[in-house]
This record gives C-alpha cells, structure tokens and sequence, in this order.
C-alpha cells in the first residue's frame, strides 16, 4: 500500500495555505513532514545556536500543525529545528511543543533526536581519519574545531527511523538532510528507495515544484515502483517541468544527489503528467554507499562588526564611487593608524556598492551608471567597541571625503541617525566535510518524553 507524505510547507515559520493543508489531510496521510532550517541565511545561526524565523510565526504554526497531527492520528515529524539543528535548537521547539500541549491538553509521546557533536568527538574523528574534505577544501585541525561554537551532523533516513521505532507522535530533529524527514516513513516501509529519496528532493521545499511556490502545502504518494506529487491549493498544479526542475535546486549535480549512506542518480527518471495537478515519476536509482558518511556543519566566532550607510547622489561621485571607496580605503587606515594606534591585521574595512555590484562584487558583468549610490560600509574588528569606534572614526569622512583635494568639500547623506548601527557578533562557516559512522546512530542521541493531557509525565 502507497506511504502518503504531506508536506505543509518547505520551512516551519514561512507560512502555508490552511484550506490547502486541510485538503492535504482530507486525503488521509500517513504522516506530516516539513523542514524546520536551512544554511541559506549564513553561519550567525549556527553559530548562535537559534533560529532565523519569528517565535510568534513559528509557534502559531506549529500549533496548526500539532492539532492537525491530533485530529488526523498520525506522527508530525521536523527537521533541522530551529534553522541550525543544533542541540539548543531543538530544545527550543521542545519547548515550544510543551507549551502548546499544555494549551491544547494533548496527550503526546515526543522524541527527540540531537545531532549536536562536542569538540572531543571531532577531534578523535580526525585523530582516527575519519573525517575527509568536501569541496572547497578547508583545511581541518585541532585548534579550529577548538574554535567552533557549535557543530551539528546532518541526519539521514537512519536515525529518523530511529526516532519512529520509539513510537513518538512528535519527532523534533536536529540538524537532519532536508530530504531525510520525507524520505524515511516510505522507505521503513519498503517504498521504492530510489524514488524515496528522489521524491523527497522534489518535496523538500513543499510547493516549490507547483507552479504555485508560495501555497506550501503538497502531496506526495510512493509505492513500490515510483511517486506521485500533486499541489493542494486551489489552482496549483505540478508539471512534468516544475517536478523536474526542482533537482537543480541548490544542488550541483542535476541527476546526482549526495546523502548519508548513498547517492540518488536521477538519470533515467520518467516524469509524467497523470492530469491536470499531478506528476508520476519512475525510474530513480539509488545506489548505497560505503563507509556510511554525514556532512558536518560548523561555526565560528570571527569578530564583531559596525556598519554605516553613506548614499551618493553628485553625478561624478556616482560615476567614480569605486575610485571614491578604493582612495578613502586608505586615507582611512592611515587615520585609524595614527589615531587609534591599530594594525591592519586587527581590523577590517570593506565597502560595498548597492547599485552597482553589492551582490557580486568583482564578478558583476552588468555596466550602469545609477541615480544614486550606496555605500554600506562593513567595519570588523576584535571587539565591538572597537569596530564601533573606527566607524565613529570614519564617519564624517564617508559624510565630506573628496574626490580631489582641491574641490570643495562635499557633502552626502546618511539615511538615519545615529549613521552607525552595531551588528554584534560575526560568525564564519568552518567545516565543508563528512566524517564517517561505523554505526549511523554513532554521534546521534534520542530522548523520548510523554506528555498526557497536557502534562509531563
């Protein structure tokens, strides 16, 4: 018999359609399953071990999710929680659960699946040559996992199969593939792993594979042979082209897809219209893997950081705003020399152009002369104070500074007051690795809680 999958949404906390998700359970699923993190919005999140998405928007939805798994008798199973998936993540959306069984008066056995790795852990990992670079390389050693706030290893179908053995109604995962939470339930349950796997790629982001991306709520059946997916807002549909086409999504590879313990190859897949809402897929592969590997994930603290945003409107400024950065650049670290007595190497100055190639930088190939530039300067230093005091500094330089030194002063424009707002702590991305398990639940720990009536019990 088919495993039904219904994806809400392709993150908790980005919203869904609710009559869609009610069409989604009136088919009767065997599970609820969504994504709950992303690396997408860079390391400070990881590295702070919190979450991205509003508390408010999160809890508000998790409770329509939580009454749904109620009414219908099903597990409801997130991942990576929290954005990041690290330990305090998920014991914030334990929390967060706790809090509205309480409100509810659910009765609830939760299980929850940590991913989060200590330091000791790594470094015997490294010590054993357990650990192996992805691209692009970086170099892994002691001293730099010392320096890592948090490290979390990606789950895969294993462990949250795992966490279902325990017969939990709520499963809260920690850092996990996005692909895994789908994935799991059908291939526990002897679906077709390829398409398993193949299915939960397109799925992984709800209704993004619908020519609807911002409905969310989708519906995936896998059977012994392939999937079908079909949109659940009124109107959405799922096209041969939007199904495949989601294989691209943030992967490199369009017909290969790395996850623990194997590599989904997509190559001879069939992708069929079955009407006017729904796709058939057929003829994934999945080929398993030796020594079982997960990704790890880490982060560091780099530094704190200031900005200021300066806006230039003077044609000629406009026109030479890279020559106007490059010059103040380095009367600027003159002046912070002689009046702060600080070396280069304990600082950072970078400008970028919004309007020219803010987002691109020296890669931009798109030549325009705006009305009007900004100019974000990002100031990095060891401390706050510091970074915040070189941004005082410059200051009324990025306000007058001249082209030339003959011309009159000008004068630019800040859009607020006071010009600088402290950023607070900044973090890096350190590990681009996968570190081998001789046992999938090696490094994973599950703790399981029952909640009766909304009480703990």
């Amino acid at each position: 018999m088919p495993t039904r999958i219904l994806i809400p949404s392709g993150v908790l906390g980005l919203g869904f359609d609710p009559s869609a998700l009610a069409a989604g359970l009136a088919k009767n699923p065997d599970a609820i399953c969504i994504d709950g993190g992303s690396t997408d919005s860079g390391p400070f999140y990881l590295g702070t071990g919190t979450s991205k998405y509003s508390e408010s928007a999160t809890l508000s939805e998790w409770r329509d999710l939580m009454i749904a798994r109620h009414n219908a008798g099903i597990p409801l199973v997130l991942g990576s929680c929290g954005t990041c998936g690290s330990d305090q993540a998920v014991d914030w959306m334990y929390g967060l659960t706790l809090q509205i069984a309480k409100e509810l008066g659910h009765s609830v056995k939760i299980a929850r699946l940590y991913s989060s790795q200590t330091t000791a852990t790594i470094t015997q990992a490294l010590g054993d040559g357990r650990i192996h670079n992805l691209q692009p390389e970086i170099k892994l050693s002691e001293s730099l996992i010392e320096c890592c706030s948090n490290i979390v290893a990606l789950a895969g179908v294993e462990q949250i199969t795992e966490a279902m053995h325990t017969g939990a109604d709520i499963i809260l995962a920690g850092r996990t593939t996005d692909t895994a939470v789908i994935a799991a339930l059908p291939i526990e349950r002897g679906e077709h792993v390829g398409s398993a796997w193949h299915g939960a790629k397109i799925g992984e982001c709800g209704a993004l594979c619908s020519t609807n991306p911002t409905s969310g709520v989708i519906l995936i059946d896998f059977d012994e042979n392939g999937f079908s997916v079909q949109a659940m807002a009124d109107g959405a549909t799922c096209t041969p082209y939007s199904v495949s086409a989601h294989m691209l999504y943030e992967n490199a590879n369009p017909v290969h897809l790395v996850e623990p313990g194997g590599t989904l190859d997509v190559s001879d897949a069939v992708y069929t219209a079955t009407d006017e809402r729904s796709v058939r897929v057929t003829g994934s592969v999945w080929r398993k893997t030796s020594p079982y590997t997960v990704k790890l994930e880490g982060a560091k603290l780099s530094g704190y950081q200031t900005s200021t945003l300066v806006l230039l409107r003077q044609p000629e400024y406009v026109a030479r705003a890279q020559e106007w950065c490059d010059q103040l650049h380095g009367f600027l670290s003159s002046k912070i020399t002689e009046r702060l007595q600080l070396d280069q190497s304990a600082y950072d100055i970078e400008f970028r152009l919004i309007g020219i190639n803010a987002t691109l930088g020296a890669l931009e190939t798109i030549e325009s002369i705006p009305a009007e530039v900004g100019v974000l300067a990002l100031i990095t230093a060891e401390s706050q104070s510091v970074a915040t005091e070189i941004a005082r500094l410059s200051n009324p330089f990025l306000l007058h500074y001249p082209l030339t030194a003959t011309e009159e002063l000008p004068t630019f424009a800040f859009p607020y007051s006071p010009a600088e707002s402290e950023r607070g702590a900044l973090y890096e991305f350190t590990l681009n690795h996968v570190m081998e398990l001789a046992d999938p639940m090696d490094g994973f720990r599950l703790t399981v809680t029952e909640v009766k009536n909304g009480n703990l019990n």
